[in-house]
């Protein structure tokens, strides 16, 4: 039985700091994982140098100061962008970060002007919980996109990012 009157626990989405060790441990496991359940050329995750790119704006969620999960988005040009390396920490995994942090960078997405927002992930077991989830949040099947190319062990996915009445979200959210 749970204490009706215990607190619940906050959630805060801010920009990355890539230099935290929790962020780079993090990053570092989502890159394993990607890399173990991945045949080599079809690897297309993003290492700690390769986020701190100019054109990657990354962010990361805490509850209650422990890092909960990481995700981050690329401009591709164009309107254009690609959801890379989201990654919710175990001990928080389903309690919803991953939709709280994938909607923060929605709202990121649209405030920057993009209207289409991307992603490439595997299509072996390892990813069925994650496709299942960007199906739920209304991503479909698309062509390869950006510089990607026809690929056996990818899923191309996308969404049409149209006008949303929320023009921002609080970073704080209870749980």
């Amino acid at each position: 039985m749970t204490d009706q009157n215990a607190p619940k626990a906050t959630l805060t989405i801010e920009s990355a700091d890539l230099e935290r060790p929790d962020t780079q441990a993090l990053i570092h496991a989502h890159w394993q994982a990607m890399a173990a359940a991945s045949p080599g050329e079809s690897m297309h995750g993003l290492d700690l140098e390769a986020l701190k790119a100019p054109d990657i704006r990354a962010w990361s969620a805490r509850i209650d100061g422990q890092l909960a999960g990481f995700g981050a988005l690329y401009d591709l040009g164009a309107a254009h962008g690609e959801l890379k390396s989201m990654r919710t920490a175990e001990p928080f995994a389903r309690r919803g970060v991953a939709s709280a942090l994938l909607g923060h960078i929605l709202i990121a997405a649209r405030a920057s002007g993009l209207t289409r927002l991307s992603l490439e992930t595997g299509c072996g077991p390892a990813f069925a919980p994650a496709l299942a989830f960007y199906r739920s949040q209304g991503f479909v099947e698309c062509p390869p996109f950006g510089d990607y190319t026809a690929d056996p062990a990818s899923i191309f996915l996308t969404r049409d990012l149209g006008s949303s009445p929320a023009d921002s979200l609080p970073d704080n959210r209870a749980l």
